[in-house]
Protein backbone atom coordinates (compact mmCIF):
# COMPACT_ATOMS: atom_id res chain seq x y z
CA UNK A 1 0.00 0.00 0.00
CA UNK A 2 1.27 3.72 -1.06
CA UNK A 3 2.66 5.97 2.25
CA UNK A 4 1.01 9.07 1.67
CA UNK A 5 -0.90 9.37 4.27
CA UNK A 6 -2.24 6.68 6.46
CA UNK A 7 -4.06 8.28 8.45
CA UNK A 8 -6.17 9.56 5.27
CA UNK A 9 -6.40 6.01 4.28
CA UNK A 10 -7.73 5.26 7.32
CA UNK A 11 -10.68 7.47 6.95
CA UNK A 12 -11.66 6.50 3.09
CA UNK A 13 -14.86 4.82 2.78
CA UNK A 14 -14.39 3.90 -0.55
CA UNK A 15 -15.05 -0.23 -1.06
CA UNK A 16 -12.62 -2.68 -1.78
CA UNK A 17 -10.95 -3.73 -4.79
CA UNK A 18 -11.72 -7.33 -6.06
CA UNK A 19 -9.23 -8.71 -7.99
CA UNK A 20 -9.04 -12.22 -8.22
CA UNK A 21 -6.36 -14.10 -9.98
CA UNK A 22 -9.02 -16.08 -11.93
CA UNK A 23 -10.33 -13.22 -13.54
CA UNK A 24 -11.36 -13.91 -17.39
CA UNK A 25 -10.91 -17.58 -17.18
CA UNK A 26 -14.01 -19.94 -17.73
CA UNK A 27 -16.28 -20.27 -14.53
CA UNK A 28 -16.94 -23.89 -15.47
CA UNK A 29 -14.31 -25.51 -12.74
CA UNK A 30 -12.85 -27.86 -15.11
CA UNK A 31 -12.38 -25.18 -17.63
CA UNK A 32 -10.33 -22.34 -15.09
CA UNK A 33 -8.14 -25.80 -13.81
CA UNK A 34 -6.61 -25.98 -16.95
CA UNK A 35 -6.24 -22.48 -17.80
CA UNK A 36 -4.39 -21.89 -14.29
CA UNK A 37 -1.93 -24.50 -15.16
CA UNK A 38 -1.57 -22.89 -18.88
CA UNK A 39 -1.63 -19.25 -17.71
CA UNK A 40 1.09 -19.76 -14.90
CA UNK A 41 3.22 -21.31 -17.59
CA UNK A 42 3.66 -17.78 -19.21
CA UNK A 43 2.47 -15.08 -16.50
CA UNK A 44 6.23 -14.25 -16.20
CA UNK A 45 7.44 -13.82 -19.70
CA UNK A 46 9.01 -11.59 -21.31
CA UNK A 47 7.04 -9.07 -22.96
CA UNK A 48 7.21 -8.49 -26.76
CA UNK A 49 5.84 -5.12 -27.61
CA UNK A 50 6.37 -5.15 -31.73
CA UNK A 51 4.07 -2.40 -32.48
CA UNK A 52 2.41 1.05 -30.30
CA UNK A 53 2.25 3.87 -29.82
CA UNK A 54 4.33 4.84 -26.72
CA UNK A 55 6.69 8.10 -26.38
CA UNK A 56 10.13 7.35 -27.50
CA UNK A 57 11.27 10.81 -25.58
CA UNK A 58 10.14 9.14 -22.42
CA UNK A 59 13.15 6.61 -22.88
CA UNK A 60 15.40 8.81 -24.16
CA UNK A 61 14.79 11.18 -21.44
CA UNK A 62 14.50 9.11 -18.77
CA UNK A 63 12.96 11.35 -16.81
CA UNK A 64 10.06 11.67 -14.19
CA UNK A 65 6.40 11.11 -15.03
CA UNK A 66 4.92 14.41 -13.82
CA UNK A 67 1.64 13.49 -12.28
CA UNK A 68 -1.15 10.92 -12.28
CA UNK A 69 -3.36 12.82 -14.68
CA UNK A 70 -1.02 13.51 -17.58
CA UNK A 71 0.44 10.23 -17.01
CA UNK A 72 -3.41 8.34 -16.59
CA UNK A 73 -5.87 10.19 -18.27
CA UNK A 74 -4.87 12.76 -20.76
CA UNK A 75 -3.14 10.98 -23.50
CA UNK A 76 -5.36 7.82 -23.39
CA UNK A 77 -7.87 8.04 -25.81
CA UNK A 78 -9.52 4.74 -24.31
CA UNK A 79 -9.81 6.20 -21.30
CA UNK A 80 -11.63 10.06 -22.05
CA UNK A 81 -13.80 9.11 -24.57
CA UNK A 82 -16.18 7.04 -22.41
CA UNK A 83 -15.82 9.94 -20.20
CA UNK A 84 -16.70 12.40 -23.15
CA UNK A 85 -19.94 10.24 -23.83
CA UNK A 86 -21.62 11.24 -20.57
CA UNK A 87 -20.74 15.50 -21.60
CA UNK A 88 -17.85 16.07 -19.68
CA UNK A 89 -15.26 17.78 -21.70
CA UNK A 90 -11.79 16.80 -22.71
CA UNK A 91 -10.72 20.27 -21.47
CA UNK A 92 -11.85 19.21 -17.90
CA UNK A 93 -9.77 16.85 -18.28
CA UNK A 94 -6.89 18.03 -19.16
CA UNK A 95 -6.59 16.55 -22.84
CA UNK A 96 -4.52 19.02 -25.30
CA UNK A 97 -6.38 20.86 -27.79
CA UNK A 98 -4.40 22.83 -30.61
CA UNK A 99 -4.34 25.81 -28.97
CA UNK A 100 -2.22 23.81 -26.03
CA UNK A 101 -3.48 22.67 -22.67
CA UNK A 102 -6.16 23.78 -21.30
CA UNK A 103 -6.08 25.80 -17.71
CA UNK A 104 -7.54 22.92 -15.48
CA UNK A 105 -5.40 22.13 -12.92
CA UNK A 106 -4.40 18.39 -12.97
CA UNK A 107 -5.89 17.24 -9.61
CA UNK A 108 -9.30 18.84 -10.41
CA UNK A 109 -8.93 16.34 -13.97
CA UNK A 110 -8.39 13.73 -11.71
CA UNK A 111 -11.13 14.09 -9.25
CA UNK A 112 -13.50 14.14 -12.01
CA UNK A 113 -12.01 11.22 -13.79
CA UNK A 114 -12.20 9.51 -9.95
CA UNK A 115 -16.19 10.39 -9.57
CA UNK A 116 -16.66 8.80 -12.72
CA UNK A 117 -14.97 5.98 -12.91
CA UNK A 118 -17.57 3.98 -12.68
CA UNK A 119 -18.56 4.84 -15.66
CA UNK A 120 -15.58 2.06 -16.79
CA UNK A 121 -17.18 -0.83 -15.58
CA UNK A 122 -17.45 -3.60 -17.90
CA UNK A 123 -14.69 -2.12 -20.03
CA UNK A 124 -11.25 -3.06 -20.82
CA UNK A 125 -9.84 -0.22 -19.60
CA UNK A 126 -11.37 -1.10 -16.10
CA UNK A 127 -9.57 -4.46 -16.07
CA UNK A 128 -6.42 -2.55 -17.13
CA UNK A 129 -6.93 0.08 -14.78
CA UNK A 130 -7.32 -1.82 -11.70
CA UNK A 131 -4.38 -4.15 -12.79
CA UNK A 132 -2.16 -1.08 -12.83
CA UNK A 133 -3.52 0.04 -9.66
CA UNK A 134 -3.37 -2.93 -8.05
CA UNK A 135 0.08 -4.67 -9.34
CA UNK A 136 2.26 -1.44 -9.96
CA UNK A 137 0.75 0.86 -7.17
CA UNK A 138 -0.04 -1.86 -4.73
CA UNK A 139 -3.58 0.01 -3.99
CA UNK A 140 -6.36 -2.16 -2.53
CA UNK A 141 -9.30 -0.23 -2.60
CA UNK A 142 -11.04 1.41 -5.58
CA UNK A 143 -10.73 4.29 -7.16
CA UNK A 144 -13.38 6.51 -6.57
CA UNK A 145 -14.57 9.88 -5.58
CA UNK A 146 -13.44 9.16 -1.66
CA UNK A 147 -10.58 8.15 -2.39
CA UNK A 148 -9.63 10.43 -5.71
CA UNK A 149 -7.00 12.78 -3.61
CA UNK A 150 -5.34 9.58 -2.06
CA UNK A 151 -4.69 7.76 -5.03
CA UNK A 152 -3.40 11.16 -6.84
CA UNK A 153 -0.85 12.01 -4.19
CA UNK A 154 0.07 8.53 -3.74
CA UNK A 155 0.77 8.30 -7.55
CA UNK A 156 2.38 11.69 -7.77
CA UNK A 157 4.76 10.69 -4.74
CA UNK A 158 5.31 6.99 -6.44
CA UNK A 159 6.15 8.84 -9.54
CA UNK A 160 9.19 11.14 -8.06
CA UNK A 161 10.96 8.09 -7.58
CA UNK A 162 14.04 6.97 -9.27
CA UNK A 163 12.36 3.28 -9.52
CA UNK A 164 9.67 4.62 -11.16
CA UNK A 165 11.26 6.54 -14.43
CA UNK A 166 10.49 5.62 -17.55
CA UNK A 167 13.89 2.94 -17.65
CA UNK A 168 13.05 1.35 -14.83
CA UNK A 169 9.66 0.67 -15.14
CA UNK A 170 10.37 -0.92 -18.52
CA UNK A 171 12.77 -3.34 -16.56
CA UNK A 172 10.29 -4.43 -14.34
CA UNK A 173 8.11 -4.75 -16.70
CA UNK A 174 10.41 -7.17 -18.19
CA UNK A 175 9.83 -5.95 -21.43
CA UNK A 176 12.55 -7.33 -24.10
CA UNK A 177 11.40 -4.51 -27.14
CA UNK A 178 8.70 -1.93 -27.52
CA UNK A 179 8.36 -0.62 -30.71
CA UNK A 180 7.15 2.89 -31.42
CA UNK A 181 5.33 4.55 -34.44
CA UNK A 182 6.72 7.65 -36.21
CA UNK A 183 5.91 9.20 -39.80
CA UNK A 184 9.05 9.28 -42.41
CA UNK A 185 9.58 12.75 -41.66
CA UNK A 186 10.97 12.27 -37.87
CA UNK A 187 14.30 12.14 -37.67
CA UNK A 188 14.41 9.56 -35.37
CA UNK A 189 16.66 11.65 -32.65
CA UNK A 190 15.18 10.22 -29.31
CA UNK A 191 16.06 6.45 -31.04
CA UNK A 192 19.36 7.55 -31.83
CA UNK A 193 19.94 8.88 -28.44
CA UNK A 194 18.67 5.47 -26.74
CA UNK A 195 21.18 3.58 -29.03
CA UNK A 196 23.92 5.76 -27.74
CA UNK A 197 23.06 5.64 -24.70
CA UNK A 198 24.61 2.37 -23.37
CA UNK A 199 21.17 0.96 -22.06
CA UNK A 200 20.26 -1.97 -22.71
CA UNK A 201 16.45 -1.55 -23.18
CA UNK A 202 15.31 -1.94 -26.66
CA UNK A 203 13.02 1.05 -28.34
CA UNK A 204 12.85 0.45 -31.91
CA UNK A 205 10.28 2.42 -34.16
CA UNK A 206 8.32 1.41 -37.27
CA UNK A 207 7.24 2.97 -40.64
CA UNK A 208 4.23 5.05 -40.58
CA UNK A 209 4.06 6.87 -43.71
CA UNK A 210 0.31 7.65 -43.67
CA UNK A 211 1.01 11.75 -43.82
CA UNK A 212 2.72 11.46 -47.13
CA UNK A 213 0.60 8.73 -48.60
CA UNK A 214 -3.11 9.85 -48.05
CA UNK A 215 -3.93 13.17 -49.42
CA UNK A 216 -6.98 13.76 -47.52
CA UNK A 217 -4.68 13.93 -44.56
CA UNK A 218 -4.69 17.33 -43.24
CA UNK A 219 -0.89 17.74 -42.89
CA UNK A 220 0.03 16.13 -46.34
CA UNK A 221 1.26 18.90 -48.47
CA UNK A 222 2.54 20.45 -45.63
CA UNK A 223 4.72 17.02 -44.90
CA UNK A 224 5.44 16.53 -48.90
CA UNK A 225 8.36 18.89 -49.31
CA UNK A 226 9.96 18.18 -45.96
CA UNK A 227 9.77 14.25 -46.60
CA UNK A 228 11.40 15.36 -50.08
CA UNK A 229 14.08 17.08 -48.80
CA UNK A 230 15.02 14.59 -46.26
CA UNK A 231 14.77 11.16 -48.82
CA UNK A 232 17.46 13.57 -51.06
CA UNK A 233 14.33 13.45 -53.85
CA UNK A 234 12.26 16.19 -56.10
CA UNK A 235 9.50 14.17 -55.79
CA UNK A 236 8.46 15.24 -59.14
CA UNK A 237 7.15 12.33 -60.54
CA UNK A 238 6.00 8.86 -58.92
CA UNK A 239 9.40 7.28 -59.76
CA UNK A 240 11.01 9.68 -57.33
CA UNK A 241 8.42 9.38 -54.60
CA UNK A 242 8.93 6.04 -54.92
CA UNK A 243 12.24 5.92 -54.16
CA UNK A 244 12.02 8.33 -51.30
CA UNK A 245 10.41 5.87 -49.45
CA UNK A 246 13.01 3.68 -49.98
CA UNK A 247 15.21 5.93 -48.57
CA UNK A 248 13.36 6.65 -45.43
CA UNK A 249 13.10 3.34 -45.03
CA UNK A 250 16.54 2.56 -45.33
CA UNK A 251 17.15 5.21 -42.39
CA UNK A 252 14.40 3.42 -40.23
CA UNK A 253 15.84 0.29 -40.92
CA UNK A 254 19.15 1.60 -40.27
CA UNK A 255 17.77 2.30 -36.52
CA UNK A 256 16.33 -1.09 -36.17
CA UNK A 257 13.06 -0.89 -37.30
CA UNK A 258 12.01 -3.90 -38.49
CA UNK A 259 8.49 -3.15 -39.75
CA UNK A 260 5.82 -0.49 -41.87
CA UNK A 261 2.87 0.27 -40.65
CA UNK A 262 -0.69 1.86 -42.45
CA UNK A 263 -3.63 3.00 -41.33
CA UNK A 264 -5.93 3.17 -44.36
CA UNK A 265 -9.45 3.99 -43.98
CA UNK A 266 -10.15 0.59 -46.53
CA UNK A 267 -8.01 -2.19 -47.67
CA UNK A 268 -8.66 -1.09 -50.73
CA UNK A 269 -5.44 -2.23 -52.82
CA UNK A 270 -4.65 -1.27 -56.84
CA UNK A 271 -1.98 -2.30 -59.34
CA UNK A 272 -1.68 0.01 -61.65
CA UNK A 273 0.64 0.39 -64.85
CA UNK A 274 3.23 2.56 -64.29
CA UNK A 275 2.20 5.32 -66.63
CA UNK A 276 -1.21 5.28 -64.92
CA UNK A 277 0.24 5.48 -61.44
CA UNK A 278 2.40 8.55 -62.50
CA UNK A 279 -0.81 10.40 -64.25
CA UNK A 280 -2.89 10.05 -60.80
CA UNK A 281 0.08 10.89 -58.51
CA UNK A 282 0.85 14.27 -61.07
CA UNK A 283 -3.25 14.79 -60.20
CA UNK A 284 -2.23 14.37 -56.17
CA UNK A 285 0.73 16.54 -56.87
CA UNK A 286 -1.24 19.55 -58.70
CA UNK A 287 -4.21 19.36 -56.19
CA UNK A 288 -6.45 17.68 -59.32
CA UNK A 289 -8.00 15.24 -57.74
CA UNK A 290 -10.72 13.92 -55.78
CA UNK A 291 -11.89 11.94 -52.47
CA UNK A 292 -11.74 8.65 -55.28
CA UNK A 293 -8.36 9.46 -56.68
CA UNK A 294 -6.85 10.18 -53.16
CA UNK A 295 -8.51 6.65 -52.38
CA UNK A 296 -6.96 5.05 -55.60
CA UNK A 297 -3.50 6.40 -54.56
CA UNK A 298 -3.75 5.07 -51.01
CA UNK A 299 -4.71 1.55 -52.80
CA UNK A 300 -1.47 1.65 -55.28
CA UNK A 301 0.77 2.47 -52.52
CA UNK A 302 -0.41 -0.61 -50.63
CA UNK A 303 0.87 -2.85 -53.39
CA UNK A 304 4.00 -0.89 -54.12
CA UNK A 305 4.82 -0.45 -50.59
CA UNK A 306 4.48 -4.72 -50.49
CA UNK A 307 7.11 -4.87 -53.51
CA UNK A 308 9.27 -2.50 -51.02
CA UNK A 309 8.82 -5.14 -47.79
CA UNK A 310 9.60 -8.08 -50.44
CA UNK A 311 12.93 -6.23 -51.29
CA UNK A 312 13.62 -4.44 -47.91
CA UNK A 313 12.38 -7.19 -45.62
CA UNK A 314 9.99 -4.90 -43.45
CA UNK A 315 7.35 -6.20 -42.31
CA UNK A 316 4.03 -5.24 -43.86
CA UNK A 317 0.72 -3.94 -41.49
CA UNK A 318 -1.70 -2.85 -42.59
CA UNK A 319 -4.84 -1.73 -39.84
CA UNK A 320 -7.56 -0.80 -42.14
CA UNK A 321 -11.45 -0.14 -41.54
CA UNK A 322 -11.42 2.60 -38.77
CA UNK A 323 -13.57 5.75 -39.68
CA UNK A 324 -11.06 9.02 -38.52
CA UNK A 325 -12.39 11.82 -36.61
CA UNK A 326 -15.75 10.81 -37.75
CA UNK A 327 -16.54 13.47 -34.65
CA UNK A 328 -15.91 16.94 -36.44
CA UNK A 329 -16.27 19.90 -33.97
CA UNK A 330 -13.94 17.47 -31.91
CA UNK A 331 -10.93 16.97 -34.39
CA UNK A 332 -11.07 20.79 -35.23
CA UNK A 333 -10.64 21.78 -31.76
CA UNK A 334 -8.21 19.26 -30.75
CA UNK A 335 -6.96 17.31 -33.55
CA UNK A 336 -6.17 13.52 -34.11
CA UNK A 337 -6.55 10.65 -31.85
CA UNK A 338 -9.00 12.15 -29.31
CA UNK A 339 -11.73 9.25 -29.22
CA UNK A 340 -14.03 10.53 -32.18
CA UNK A 341 -12.57 7.50 -34.46
CA UNK A 342 -14.81 4.59 -34.92
CA UNK A 343 -15.19 1.00 -36.90
CA UNK A 344 -16.11 0.34 -39.86
CA UNK A 345 -17.16 -2.26 -42.72
CA UNK A 346 -14.54 -3.34 -44.32
CA UNK A 347 -13.98 -5.59 -47.49
CA UNK A 348 -10.40 -8.06 -47.63
CA UNK A 349 -11.34 -10.42 -50.19
CA UNK A 350 -12.00 -8.15 -53.51
CA UNK A 351 -9.97 -5.21 -51.80
CA UNK A 352 -6.88 -7.27 -51.19
CA UNK A 353 -7.03 -9.02 -54.57
CA UNK A 354 -4.78 -6.92 -56.77
CA UNK A 355 -1.95 -6.87 -54.29
CA UNK A 356 -2.54 -10.69 -53.74
CA UNK A 357 -2.43 -11.73 -57.39
CA UNK A 358 1.25 -9.78 -57.60
CA UNK A 359 2.72 -10.84 -53.90
CA UNK A 360 -0.14 -13.13 -51.96
CA UNK A 361 2.39 -16.29 -52.86
CA UNK A 362 5.87 -15.03 -51.69
CA UNK A 363 6.94 -16.78 -49.10
CA UNK A 364 9.66 -14.59 -47.98
CA UNK A 365 7.03 -11.26 -47.61
CA UNK A 366 5.34 -11.11 -44.02
CA UNK A 367 1.73 -8.80 -44.20
CA UNK A 368 -0.14 -8.93 -41.16
CA UNK A 369 -3.44 -7.96 -40.97
CA UNK A 370 -5.63 -6.45 -38.53
CA UNK A 371 -8.86 -4.85 -38.61
CA UNK A 372 -11.91 -3.28 -36.19
CA UNK A 373 -14.44 -5.33 -38.43
CA UNK A 374 -15.40 -8.88 -36.37
CA UNK A 375 -17.70 -9.64 -38.84
CA UNK A 376 -14.66 -10.33 -41.96
CA UNK A 377 -13.31 -13.01 -38.77
CA UNK A 378 -14.65 -16.11 -40.33
CA UNK A 379 -15.92 -15.16 -43.46
CA UNK A 380 -12.92 -13.55 -45.03
CA UNK A 381 -9.13 -13.07 -42.84
CA UNK A 382 -9.27 -16.86 -41.24
CA UNK A 383 -10.05 -18.47 -45.16
CA UNK A 384 -7.34 -16.28 -46.66
CA UNK A 385 -4.62 -16.35 -43.87
CA UNK A 386 -5.33 -19.82 -44.03
CA UNK A 387 -3.96 -20.15 -47.62
CA UNK A 388 -1.75 -17.28 -49.02
CA UNK A 389 1.86 -17.70 -47.63
CA UNK A 390 1.91 -13.83 -47.26
CA UNK A 391 -0.94 -13.19 -44.97
CA UNK A 392 -0.69 -13.01 -41.14
CA UNK A 393 -3.84 -12.56 -38.71
CA UNK A 394 -2.42 -9.40 -36.24
CA UNK A 395 -4.61 -9.98 -33.11
CA UNK A 396 -7.45 -8.51 -32.11
CA UNK A 397 -7.66 -5.33 -32.74
CA UNK A 398 -8.76 -1.46 -30.97
CA UNK A 399 -12.45 -1.34 -29.74
CA UNK A 400 -12.13 -5.57 -30.19
CA UNK A 401 -9.12 -6.03 -27.52
CA UNK A 402 -11.55 -6.43 -24.74
CA UNK A 403 -11.87 -10.09 -23.73
CA UNK A 404 -14.60 -10.88 -25.66
CA UNK A 405 -12.87 -9.22 -28.88
CA UNK A 406 -10.10 -11.37 -28.05
CA UNK A 407 -11.92 -14.65 -26.99
CA UNK A 408 -14.28 -14.00 -30.42
CA UNK A 409 -10.97 -13.67 -32.22
CA UNK A 410 -9.64 -17.14 -31.54
CA UNK A 411 -12.91 -18.92 -32.09
CA UNK A 412 -13.80 -17.18 -35.23
CA UNK A 413 -10.12 -17.47 -36.78
CA UNK A 414 -8.54 -20.64 -35.34
CA UNK A 415 -10.71 -23.15 -37.09
CA UNK A 416 -9.41 -21.78 -40.44
CA UNK A 417 -6.25 -20.41 -39.77
CA UNK A 418 -5.29 -22.22 -36.87
CA UNK A 419 -2.88 -20.52 -34.56
CA UNK A 420 0.42 -20.41 -36.49
CA UNK A 421 -1.43 -18.16 -39.49
CA UNK A 422 -1.72 -15.28 -36.17
CA UNK A 423 1.23 -13.47 -34.62
CA UNK A 424 0.56 -13.42 -30.90
CA UNK A 425 -0.65 -10.13 -29.20
CA UNK A 426 0.25 -6.58 -29.74
CA UNK A 427 -0.97 -3.61 -26.93
CA UNK A 428 -0.86 -1.15 -29.78
CA UNK A 429 -1.00 1.40 -26.72
CA UNK A 430 0.05 5.11 -25.54
CA UNK A 431 -0.90 4.42 -21.92
CA UNK A 432 2.62 2.51 -20.86
CA UNK A 433 1.79 1.28 -17.61
CA UNK A 434 -0.68 -0.60 -18.92
CA UNK A 435 1.48 -3.00 -20.99
CA UNK A 436 1.47 -5.41 -18.52
CA UNK A 437 -1.87 -5.27 -17.91
CA UNK A 438 -2.85 -5.44 -21.50
CA UNK A 439 -0.58 -8.63 -22.20
CA UNK A 440 -1.76 -10.48 -19.02
CA UNK A 441 -5.48 -9.65 -20.23
CA UNK A 442 -3.79 -11.42 -23.95
CA UNK A 443 -2.74 -14.57 -21.79
CA UNK A 444 -5.21 -15.04 -20.02
CA UNK A 445 -8.10 -15.11 -22.54
CA UNK A 446 -5.46 -17.27 -24.64
CA UNK A 447 -5.75 -19.71 -21.63
CA UNK A 448 -9.36 -19.62 -21.28
CA UNK A 449 -9.52 -20.83 -24.99
CA UNK A 450 -6.78 -23.12 -24.71
CA UNK A 451 -8.35 -24.77 -21.44
CA UNK A 452 -11.47 -25.08 -23.46
CA UNK A 453 -9.85 -27.13 -26.43
CA UNK A 454 -8.14 -29.51 -23.95
CA UNK A 455 -11.37 -29.86 -21.58
CA UNK A 456 -13.42 -31.08 -24.95
CA UNK A 457 -10.25 -33.00 -26.01
CA UNK A 458 -9.08 -31.23 -28.75
CA UNK A 459 -6.31 -30.74 -27.62
CA UNK A 460 -3.87 -32.42 -25.12
CA UNK A 461 -1.97 -30.50 -22.09
CA UNK A 462 2.02 -30.41 -23.49
CA UNK A 463 0.34 -29.23 -27.31
CA UNK A 464 -1.46 -26.53 -25.12
CA UNK A 465 1.73 -25.44 -23.38
CA UNK A 466 3.15 -25.14 -26.78
CA UNK A 467 1.01 -23.07 -28.26
CA UNK A 468 0.86 -20.44 -25.68
CA UNK A 469 4.02 -20.38 -25.09
CA UNK A 470 4.40 -19.75 -28.79
CA UNK A 471 1.54 -17.24 -28.82
CA UNK A 472 3.24 -15.28 -26.08
CA UNK A 473 6.61 -14.80 -27.03
CA UNK A 474 7.97 -16.97 -30.07
CA UNK A 475 4.81 -16.22 -32.94
CA UNK A 476 5.57 -11.81 -32.50
CA UNK A 477 9.31 -12.39 -32.43
CA UNK A 478 9.13 -14.00 -36.02
CA UNK A 479 6.68 -12.02 -37.00
CA UNK A 480 8.27 -8.98 -36.52
CA UNK A 481 11.82 -10.11 -37.32
CA UNK A 482 12.48 -9.18 -33.61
Amino acid sequence: MPQVSIKQYANIKSPKMVFSEDRLFSPMDVERKIARDLYEAVRDMPIISPHGHTDPSWFSENKNFTNATELFLAPDHYVFRMLYSQGIDLDDLCVSSRTGKPPTDPRKAWQTFAKNFYLMRGTASHIWLNHVFAEVFGFDIILDEHSADFYYDAINETLAQDNFKPRALFERFNIEVISTTESPIDELNHHKAILNSGWNGRIISAYRPDNVVDAEHENFYNDLPVFGELSGEDLGDFKSYLRAHQNRRAYFKSTGVTSSDHGHPTAQTADLSGAQADALYQKILTKKHDAKDASLFRAQMLTEFAKMSLEDGLVLQIHAGAYRNHNKKLFDKYGRDKGGDHPSPTDYIYSLKPLLDRFGNEKDLSIILFTLDETTYARELGPMAGHYPALKLGPAWWFNDCPEGMLKFRENITPSAGFYNTIGFNDDTRAFLSIPARHDMARRIDARYLASLVASHRLNMDEAHEIISDLTYKLPKAAYKL
